[in-house]
């Protein structure tokens, strides 16, 4: 069973997630109303911490402790690639319970090595990219979570939305035009291959959240 994927993106009147300052006190504490059971993000997310990550100290190989009580969500990681080599940093960040690397069948063996050293509980789907469908499957058949909020960039965003595995989609409307060719936008995917590919949305919620900033809520539409 598919738990609910929610995608929850800031971004400019022009749809970019950068090139721009968003509201990030508002930006959390609308994301905090889904109560998510894991938060998931593609490996450029996790590589981009808006603090210098330290180094690896031998005694952050070892797992933290359990918090049985602990009601945060799960923390997981699209990475195929095997790019994270960030655990010990992401691992003492106090949002998440548990963390869960996403990985292929093109994973290297040394990144799979790296995660067991370290505890990190990873899951292999897919040959050269993640199997999203069935890590998401997987995450809510063997973990139990029942909903998923994405926080992450467009190209992770693009292949939820590609692959049809995207329930509602929040857009907090910032009152700038970014423009240029460099700023990524919130979707970012192949050129579509006909009109039949459009993904069609249904407004669910607008609420003018200050003067010139818009929290936009969409039902994604399946089948379409």
């Amino acid at each position: 069973m598919l738990p609910t994927v929610i995608l929850h993106n800031a971004v400019s009147l022009d749809g970019r997630i950068t090139g721009f300052m968003p509201d990030i006190e508002l930006f959390y504490r609308l994301a905090g109303r889904w109560k998510e059971d894991a938060t998931l993000v593609g490996s450029g997310t996790a590589l981009s911490p808006m603090e210098e990550i330290p180094p690896e100290l031998p005694a952050d190989i070892s797992p933290p402790q359990e918090r049985p009580d602990d009601s945060h969500p799960l923390l997981v990681v699209a990475d195929s690639r095997g790019r994270v080599h960030t655990w010990h940093y992401l691992r003492k960040q106090p949002y998440w319970r548990d963390w869960i690397a996403l990985c292929a069948g093109s994973t290297s063996k040394d990144h799979l090595e790296y995660l067991e050293r370290r505890s990190i509980t990873h899951l292999v789907t897919g040959d050269e990219q993640v199997d999203l469908r069935e890590a998401l499957e997987t995450l809510n058949t063997r973990f139990g979570v029942n909903v998923v909020r994405v926080d992450s960039g467009g190209t992770l965003n693009g292949a939820l939305l590609r692959a049809g595995l995207v329930h509602e989609l929040s857009l907090l409307v910032h009152p700038q035009l970014v423009g240029g060719t460099t700023a990524p936008p919130f979707f970012f995917a192949p050129e579509l291959e006909g009109s039949h590919m459009t993904i069609s949305c249904r407004l669910k919620h607008l609420e003018r959240m200050s003067e010139s900033t818009l929290w936009l809520v969409y039902e994604v539409a399946k089948g379409e």
